[in-house]
């Protein structure tokens, strides 16, 4: 072989090497929606029979939905916080929206922890871990935890500020950052998709509608036929309705400009909700309650992760999953390695593949301070004045334990046979009871958890 025709194949030797390599570690692109205020029962897939969601129903069909799907927390901030951080609201404080003293003063029996209403620069989020890894990063709508997503590691964000709702839905939104001459949510969805057309790297989109978030307010077109629609399962809000189809014909423009850019082969979608349906707007029976309680009305969610390929469609499991876990499992689907952050989730990417069928750890949720009910004549919580009191709650396998600090008092559910968390067999189910109490402690002492045990002197029997 002359020496020229050994330089040849050398360089094209390298040439492969290098190309096939690009091809091998070609990063995916990664689509977080994560909707407010939706309820577990609220998407056709979930069982409604009265809200309108085919788009979202056909993408669940191409991945694995978890029928143990949680949030961090049962309402926006602190919830969507942990999803961002990958850590228990212990590690950031962020617990409720605003102040934790709420509810009258003399209905509170503790102090309850103060709250943090912003996310500490200190925290790692995950748009900064992808930054550092190739990505582009996308937030489009609601952001809630700082004044804005460019601080944390986004490098476009299309409405997202501190505030937690739009003042209106339509033009001119009020308090959102956004000019336009149609629904918030579609001018949202344009602004995505412009973007995504323009892309040429990696991106991490996290998208998150200020939909189906209050103020309801009815999609006038759509209006007429959910107000001939028969209720179901207690779901009848035609104008909630309208704004649940409007989310789902969104979700369609975004999957069919991704496949129209031959993007989304290649792309990791994850869709879930940051808490409960609000209760009284959307109904979650057999759930109990809704946002802001800690039953399961308040903390189950729709769940599912696509990517073509990678995850089996048309795949269910029943493994407990909270949206802590999402953060650690994109890093593997990124080829970062998660072990090398201190993360509260767990990766999912060998459920997802197939590799295992079964999980076995507890899951927990700290709430140490006051959420009132907002509405005392019709609610599901544990008493008329609070959709939650000081407390902390556990998950292991079918069973969960509620423990209140208040008067240490504890509530235990079989989730098996009692979904709707109605007969408390603390009682008669010590050891049980005993089993998730120590968990809960060790938990506890691990994460430093604030214990409310200061007597409020307002506070009247």
């Amino acid at each position: 072989m002359t020496k020229y025709y050994f330089l040849v194949l050398l360089s094209f030797g390298l040439y492969c090497s290098s190309y096939c390599n690009s091809l091998q570690i070609q990063k995916p692109n990664i689509i977080i929606i994560n909707v407010d205020d939706l309820g577990w029962k609220d998407l056709g897939y979930m069982g409604s029979e009265y809200y309108e969601t085919p788009n979202i129903d056909q993408l669940s069909k191409l991945g694995m939905q978890f029928t143990n799907g949680y949030a961090a927390a049962a309402n926006c901030a602190p919830s969507r916080a942990s999803l961002m951080t990958g850590k228990f609201t212990t590690s950031h404080g962020i617990y409720t929206v605003g102040t934790s003293q709420r509810g009258l003063s003399k209905h509170r029996k503790l102090i309850p922890t103060e709250n943090k209403t912003t996310l500490h620069n200190e925290q790692i989020t995950l748009a900064q871990i992808l930054k550092e890894n190739g990505y582009f990063n996308i937030h489009a709508g609601k952001w809630h935890i700082s004044e804005s997503p460019l601080d944390f590691g986004f490098d476009i964000n299309i409405a997202g500020a501190h505030n937690g709702n739009p003042t209106s839905y339509y033009p001119p939104y009020g308090n959102i950052d956004l000019s336009g001459d149609k629904i918030l949510t579609d001018v949202i969805m344009e602004k995505i998709i412009s973007h995504v057309n323009s892309v040429s790297q990696p991106f991490f989109l996290n998208y998150a509608p200020y939909a189906v978030h209050t103020p309801i307010q009815a999609i006038d077109s759509l209006l007429p036929k959910y107000k001939n629609k028969l209720p179901s399962n207690g779901q009848d809000n035609a104008a909630y309705a309208t704004m649940i189809e409007n989310l789902d014909k969104n979700i369609g423009m975004l999957i069919t400009a991704l496949q129209k850019r031959d993007l989304f082969n290649n792309t990791l979608i994850i869709l879930t909700s940051d808490n409960g349906g609000l209760y009284g707007i959307t109904n979650q029976h057999p759930l109990r309650a809704g946002k802001g309680s800690y039953y399961e009305g308040g903390i189950r969610e729709p769940f599912f992760f696509v990517m073509e390929n990678k995850i089996r469609p048309n795949t269910s499991s029943d493994i407990p999953i909270t949206n802590l876990d999402i953060f650690p499992t994109i890093l593997e689907f990124a080829g970062i390695n998660s072990e090398q952050y201190k993360l509260d989730g767990a990766n999912l990417k060998p459920i997802l593949q197939g590799k295992i069928s079964q999980f076995d750890r507890p899951l927990f949720w700290h709430f140490p301070i006051y959420l009132e009910a907002y509405n005392a004549h019709d609610n599901e919580n544990r008493d008329s004045l609070f959709r939650t009191r000081p407390g902390s709650v556990v998950r292991y396998g079918k069973w969960k334990l509620h423990y209140y600090f208040e008067n240490n008092e504890v509530e235990l559910y079989d989730l098996h046979e009692d979904i709707g968390e109605k007969n408390n067999l603390a009682p008669t189910e010590a050891a049980k009871t005993e089993e998730l109490l120590i968990y809960l402690q060790k938990w506890w002492n691990k994460t430093n958890a604030p214990i409310p045990k200061e007597l409020n002197s307002d506070f009247r029997e």
